[in-house]
């Protein structure tokens, strides 16, 4: 009878255990993705307020921001100096988080995030990085969403940029 009694409340402290450590382990992950979601809301809204400071701030010292145009792949000193005539006039971008896709390990996390823009949707996809105890953005890359039935329509109307940027970047 002793044995049974013992069995049974050694199964329930087990059991309440490895519920704890569930909830913790799950907690913890929900915590870094509220970081992390924090991070990205606060990135956008500081281009919102065009407040430079606290953009830049967000970014690791040696983060790469991937633009649009397929000549916008900057450094984060290449991406100020293009930035900071937009911030300076108090009209940076303003971009509205649709819908987010957070995935995170320890020290690293990548997300992608749909956009309202004044381009229209875009997509967001990136790369965070822990340091210091804080999230930053690593590695950031915005794109123009395009539906599939306006490719060919897109395709041509830059045929003649992409032409020429194909024979520059070959003879490199």
């Amino acid at each position: 009878m002793f044995t049974l009694i013992f069995i049974r409340v050694k199964k329930a402290i087990l059991f309440t255990l490895l519920n704890f450590i569930v909830f913790f382990a799950f907690s913890q992950q929900n915590s870094e993705e509220n970081q992390i979601d924090a991070v990205l809301d606060n990135w956008h809204l500081a281009a919102a307020e065009a407040n430079f400071q606290n953009y830049f701030d967000l970014m690791t010292e040696n983060a790469i921001f991937i633009g649009t145009d397929a000549t916008e792949n900057w450094n984060k000193d290449e991406f100020m100096a293009y930035a900071k005539p937009h911030f300076d006039n108090g009209k940076a971008w303003n971009f509205t988080t649709l819908t987010r896709n957070i995935f995170s390990e320890e020290k690293h996390a990548w997300f992608d995030e749909l956009l309202e823009t004044q381009m229209g949707i875009c997509r967001g996809s990136g790369i965070l990085k822990k340091t210091g105890g804080e999230w930053k953005i690593a590695h950031y890359v915005l794109s123009i969403s395009i539906p599939n039935d306006n490719v060919e329509e897109i395709t041509n109307l830059k045929k003649g940029f992409d032409n020429q940027l194909i024979t520059t970047l070959k003879k490199q």
